[in-house]
């Protein structure tokens, strides 16, 4: 990403690589006129409300359980810092910095809906802060994703007020501080400003978003490995026939295998049917009643059964994306103001359910990629399977030297960590806040996990990719595909055959990084026209 151009936020559009592009400091933020005639409109509403002395909740009540307590109007901008200060009652590691800033521009998003009753004067200094690089701090645990990220955004509203840490120009320091440097000047909340701030879903759209944006890269290489795959063990091409995929046409199903097939499109490594009978028929010199070929009539399922294994996986992340956005350009607080309607309404848009049930998918899905690619590397290093290649893809001797046998460890581990790190958060719910809060979501667990279920997933891969070369460095790199034959050229480059005169953690990092933290495989259709 290296386009320096504003996101306009008008609270409608945001998806979910514009958040990535924002947190990590590819675009900046601007703010529409029509989102800010929205939100001056629902401000002068609200205001309208108070001065009518309606009771509104956050506003002129207290909080949760408290919400009986009614608030004087000399009073309800105090409110709104004690909230704050209250619920900054997190733990744990720092969410990481771009991540915050990716948070930081989900709520700004939300609130220029014009459904929140902020002023323009917070709208605006959340976008400086953006654009100037000032990331809140947050610590990691807290929330549980029912009246929003109470303690996570919390956290990102100190920065605001200009208490508690920010990071500015890769420092930790005091958000007063970082302001200052800036020049910036923290703000005094007004009513129902402390409430709109913390009252909703960011923290976890923001983690989610990174995840997706991990996932999808993760997908993307598990297509390109699955062709590298069928190339190396000369696959039979009917597994890709497009007349088998049209009579399951599960949506998935049929996007993998096409993305597939054109990856291997021109090789000259895959056995065709119809040339396979007369070879094995010619293998009974003898006119026995029975007799065994060498030559597979069918591949195994981790090779054979790709397009039909990951097609629930491109699946259950297309409707992540979707469920993700929607998310994030969504009016999520409470209570929320319709001011063109007159009506200030009392709800439940703060729960995270939606989010939690599509990280709890994407971690099964994900998952089930993990599993895939950890089999076709023990196929790759195993000389009962492998097809000839050697034993651990020893370049060497035999004993002396071992390979990927060691490297192969971590693939195994880390697929039986995600095993256990697919299980749902979702239904985990648990009664809290005087069980005013009885049903929450889990989503913000839910989505912490899911990201890191997909940090691990990049091990796995990687490690693929590491077995694909090697491999490859025996047999059938010449005869390549047009988008195999372009993407080992470009890996094959920074690839040394592993020969154990280096250590393997090495080239695990380094292509680890080429592999995730490039654009490589942002778009694989560049590889195929």
């Amino acid at each position: 990403m290296t386009d320096r151009s504003a996101v306009i936020l008008t609270g409608n559009d945001l998806n979910y690589k514009d958040i990535v592009a924002i947190g990590i400091g590819d675009k900046k933020v601007a703010l529409d006129e029509e989102a800010l005639e929205r939100c001056r409109a629902s401000r002068a509403f609200l205001e309208e409300a108070i001065k009518a002395k309606k009771i509104i909740y956050g506003v002129n009540t207290s909080f949760g359980p408290m919400c009986n307590k009614i608030i004087n109007d000399n009073e309800i901008e105090t409110l709104q810092t004690n909230l704050i200060v209250s619920h900054a009652a997190g733990l744990g590691a720092p969410i990481l910095p771009y991540i915050a800033m990716g948070i930081l521009a989900i709520r700004l998003n939300t609130l220029v809906k014009g459904n929140s009753g902020v002023r323009i004067v917070l709208l605006e200094l959340m976008k400086n802060m953006i654009n100037k690089g000032i990331a809140p701090y947050i610590p990691e645990c807290g929330s549980v994703g029912a009246s929003g990220d109470l303690i996570h955004l919390a956290h990102m509203s100190l920065a605001i007020i200009g208490k508690g840490k920010v990071y500015y120009k890769k420092q930790l320091m005091p958000a007063d501080q970082a302001f200052e440097k800036a020049g910036l000047t923290p703000l005094k909340l007004s009513y129902k400003e402390g409430l709109a701030l913390m009252n909703g879903t960011a923290a976890m759209t923001g983690i989610a978003a990174f995840t997706l944006f991990g996932a999808n890269k993760l997908l993307n290489i598990a297509c390109v490995n699955a062709a590298f795959a069928i190339e190396i063990f000369g696959g039979i091409d009917d597994a890709f026939d497009m007349d088998l995929h049209m009579v399951k046409p599960h949506p998935g199903q049929i996007a993998v295998s096409k993305k597939i097939k054109r990856l291997y499109r021109g090789t000259g490594n895959i056995t065709k049917r119809e040339d396979m009978h007369q070879r094995i028929r010619n293998q009974n010199n003898k006119d026995i009643p029975v007799f065994e070929t060498d030559i597979n009539v069918q591949d195994v399922y981790s090779i054979r059964c790709t397009p039909q294994i990951l097609a629930p996986v491109k699946e259950a992340l297309d409707q992540a994306i979707a469920t993700v956005e929607i998310e994030a350009n969504s009016t999520n607080d409470n209570p929320i103001i319709i001011a063109e309607k007159k009506k200030i309404i009392h709800g439940g848009n703060f729960h995270g359910q939606s989010i939690s049930f599509a990280m709890d998918s994407l971690c099964i899905a994900m998952s089930t990629l993990c599993n895939l690619s950890e089999r076709r590397t023990n196929k790759l290093l195993d000389k009962n399977l492998n097809e000839g290649l050697p034993e651990h893809l020893i370049p060497g001797e035999l004993g002396l030297t071992m390979g990927f046998m060691g490297a192969q460890y971590l693939a195994t581990s880390t697929t039986a960590e995600n095993r256990n790190l697919a299980n749902p958060m979702s239904v985990n719910s648990i009664s809290c806040n005087a069980t005013n809060q009885d049903v929450v979501s889990m989503g913000t667990v839910a989505a912490r996990k899911a990201f890191r279920l997909v940090s691990n997933a990049k091990h796995i891969i990687t490690l693929e990719i590491l077995a694909d070369l090697q491999a490859l460095s025996f047999r059938n790199a010449d005869r390549l595909g047009l988008g195999t034959g372009k993407i080992y050229e470009i890996l094959n480059n920074k690839f040394q055959v592993y020969d154990n005169t280096t250590i393997f953690h090495d080239s695990l990092v380094i292509f680890r990084k080429l592999l995730f933290s490039s654009q490589i495989f942002d778009d694989l259709s560049i590889y195929t026209t």
